[in-house]
């Protein structure tokens, strides 16, 4: 555990930035991208100087100086992503975004931050034990791969990366360092081998939001996602007693590095460029995004490269480089869904089988499951009066803001030495409810869903006895507190329990498809375990992040898409180990064909509501890592198809010239989207007939593979052919998949079907997806 010693020295010594940009109010970051180099890695300094010159001499021209010019830029990006970043009026924007060689000129904005048992739960080991099909030894536990982390930064300290006796020397490939010059700046070793902050975008932008020149994680959500991408062995792992066991990421053995282009929650458009640039210059095999837009982009290609996240990953995938990428926490709803492009691997989470539930006892001797993860409890022979929050209100207060408990609403003397219940929402964040509480002197808390929030229930380190119920336990709450004239209960101890049925779920926050951005490619594509994960942290703030609450732990419970997105990086890890020859895409495709739709009883996947879950929650499943390393056969994609796609979107052949330094010119008839070579199939807009196109690469040995399908609802669905003979490895060959609507059962939406291609030993199984408009 890091010293305490250290953290009280970090903690006194709050880095201000050393240098702020004055600019008038007049100016915006804007990042003016040119598309690609015409070299590659390896090029010289004097070409990348030459690069950062010529970016020099483009915004001269506009601003009559390369003077000028030399004092806006603050980032020029020179080794993989041909252009730069730049303090300028918008008018200065928009006349260098009319000159022939820009492909386009964005506006920063801010991308958020999208806030242990999981790898047992995935089959990957069984009580500790390492199963003898499992992932883990066909990949050697991703020995010597490269994971790199735009996130929050990380804290070096933990044993998560820890420089032990299994780890070798650092691969020879690799270009990276740790060049914090900062007082409790960021180390090196042969576990973490890089780390890199960027915030200049953000000093620009958001002054205040930076906590200085490091990479050092002051927030630990950086820290929770690099572990659980490529942490190492820990034993005797818990956040204060719960979750107990061995903490590790998906790929234990290999080597990680950060890049912090996110501070106090938010990252700043041409920092993450930035980030994404050195990460694929500096050698990583896999770059993991657990951050994005607030809401999904424009459906126009006009608007789909304004995006740092979208134009950082193509660059990644040209140079072979997987990027996984969180779908976003604004679920439930539908068309909620970012970070969608083709070329990435977007996850949404679901849930394991381990809850952390509590039990309320009312005084009528009615028993309420709750969910916690509280440090301290209530006497067990004891029943504590009950209050509702909007009736321990301050005079001063109005009742129904403080039915939310925002912090100074209670009023001590009617609170105190209660169990306080508080309405879930308003803004305030649940742990804060309970320092309220206990501010004010009550007891405890129980935290009430209200009808919105329905049976979405999250376990929280709060700091007294509390617990978070249902909507359906708290109208049973409400009724008796009204029936009573001196209501009571108590909140027992919470517990960690494993084997919960039903599992896995999807979550409730997690963001949903169809893809506005782009309704031709099913997104997500995967789902993984987001929901209460167990994973390192800073010890620079509490877990629950309020500034009210002094306890520190080297490991944190922590929940969101962010979570689930680290998990398949470390599966995508071990990929490229096991299958070092396989494409980015060939990845994907492994762990989309081969994923799990049914719970741990064998029943349909559930949504958080108890209903079916569809592929817009889950996309092709659940992710199952052992089943990926031999899927069998693969949907593979070059940066050619790429490239294809984008001409199907509607980019030029200008344009794409500039996208591919020169490699590549739209072709003269582009194919519809449909039959971009993904995993799924979606025909967003179907008017009769469609029929789309597939090419299936053999990745195994020479086998013969059938077709079977279960067609949408009110869908005819043909294959053709429906056997596929592959003679030989690398082998491709094509089919096309034919829907047609039948007219007396259009109206109903997006249906869903699947379609399987299998030998007997392998089933390659791909959503079809179809809206059915005449």
């Amino acid at each position: 555990m890091a010293s305490r010693t250290l953290f009280v020295a970090v903690a006194a010594v709050l880095w201000v930035a050393a240098e702020c940009r004055l600019a008038g109010a007049s100016k915006k970051s804007y990042i003016v991208y040119l598309g690609a180099h015409s070299y590659g890695r390896d090029a010289s300094l004097e070409e990348h100087a030459r690069s950062t010159q010529s970016h020099h001499e483009l915004l001269g021209s506009v601003l009559g100086s390369t003077r000028m010019a030399k004092d806006a830029i603050f980032y020029s990006y020179t080794k993989n992503i041909n252009g730069f970043a730049a303090l300028v009026e918008e008018e200065v924007a928009s006349q260098i975004a009319r000159h022939p060689d820009v492909v386009t000129v964005l506006e920063s904005s801010m991308l958020k931050l999208h806030t242990t048992r999981s790898w047992d739960f995935m089959d990957m080991e069984r009580d500790g034990q390492i199963l003898p099909d499992s992932i883990w030894k066909r990949a050697k536990f991703g020995q010597d791969v490269i994971v790199a982390n735009l996130d929050s930064g990380v804290w070096p300290e933990s044993n998560s990366f820890a420089d032990d006796d299994t780890v070798g020397e650092v691969p020879r490939r690799w270009k990276g360092s740790c060049p914090d010059a900062a007082k409790y700046g960021v180390p090196c070793n042969k576990k973490l081998i890089g780390a890199k902050y960027f915030n200049k975008d953000m000093l620009v932008s958001n002054p205040g939001a930076v906590d200085g020149n490091w990479t050092r994680d002051t927030e630990g959500h950086g820290t929770h996602t690099l572990s659980t991408a490529g942490g190492g062995f820990v034993p005797s792992a818990s956040l204060f007693g719960y979750a107990n066991g061995t903490a590790k990421g998906g790929a234990p053995r290999a080597r990680v590095a950060a890049y912090k282009v996110c501070w106090s929650g938010e990252c700043a458009a041409a920092d993450v460029l930035a980030g994404f640039e050195a990460a694929i210059h500096d050698g990583a095999d896999v770059i993991s995004v657990s951050f994005g837009q607030d809401e999904p982009l424009a459906a126009d290609a006009a608007s789909f490269l304004q995006e740092p996240v979208t134009l950082g990953s193509l660059h990644a995938a040209l140079q072979g480089v997987s990027v996984v990428c969180s779908a976003g926490n604004s679920g439930p709803l539908e068309d909620t869904v970012v970070n969608s492009a083709p070329w990435v691997t977007t996850v949404a989470a679901s849930t394991v089988d381990r809850d952390f539930p509590n039990v309320v006892t009312l005084g009528n001797s009615v028993h309420m499951k709750g969910m916690s993860l509280e440090t301290t409890t209530l006497h067990s022979n004891k029943l504590y009066p009950v209050v509702k929050a909007s009736n321990g209100a301050l005079a001063s207060c109005d009742p129904i803001i403080a039915s939310t408990c925002p912090l100074g609403t209670l009023d001590p003397a009617k609170v105190k030495g209660k169990i306080v219940v508080c309405v879930r929402g308003g803004d305030i964040p649940r742990v804060t409810k309970g320092i309220a509480v206990q501010k004010a002197g009550g007891a405890g808390m129980i935290l009430a869903n209200d009808e919105m929030d329905g049976d979405d229930i999250v376990a929280d380190p709060h700091v007294l006895p509390a617990t978070m119920i249902t909507y359906k336990e708290a109208v049973t709450l409400f009724k008796y507190m009204d029936s009573s004239k001196n209501p009571v209960a108590n909140i027992s101890p919470s517990k960690t329990e494993v084997g919960v049925k039903n599992s896995p779920s999807v979550a409730a926050f997690s963001s949903r498809g169809p893809s506005g951005t782009l309704p031709y490619v099913l997104k997500p594509d995967i789902a993984a375990p987001g929901v209460d994960i167990l994973a390192a942290f800073t010890e620079y703030v509490s877990p629950t992040e309020a500034t009210d609450d002094e306890r520190r732990s080297e490991y944190a419970i922590l929940s969101g898409t962010s979570m689930a997105c680290p998990h398949v990086s470390g599966v995508i890890g071990l990929l490229k180990a096991a299958r070092p020859d396989w494409s980015p895409a060939a990845m994907r495709s492994a762990i989309m064909t081969t994923a799990r739709t049914q719970d741990n009883t064998g029943a349909a996947m559930r949504d958080h509501d108890g209903t079916e879950a569809t592929a817009f929650a889950y996309g092709a499943g659940n992710v199952h890592p052992n089943r990926a390393v031999d899927p069998g056969l693969v949907y593979d994609l070059s940066n050619d198809d790429y490239f294809t796609f984008l001409c199907s979107m509607g980019f030029t052949t200008r344009e794409l010239t500039k996208l591919s330094a020169g490699k590549f010119a739209c072709p003269d008839k582009v194919p519809p989207m449909e039959d971009l070579n993904y995993p799924s199939i979606v025909v967003p807009a179907l008017r009769g007939s469609l029929t789309v196109t597939r090419l299936l690469k053999n990745v195994g040995l020479p086998s013969t593979y059938r077709a079977s399908w279960r067609a949408p609802f009110g869908i005819n669905m043909t294959v053709e052919p429906a056997e596929l003979a592959f003679k030989k490895p690398g082998e491709q060959k094509e089919f096309k998949v034919t829907v047609r609507s039948e007219k007396d059962k259009l109206g109903k939406g997006y249906v869903f079907g699947r379609l399987v291609w299998s030998d007997g030993t392998h089933y390659v199984r791909s959503p079809v997806v179809v809206n059915a408009l005449d």
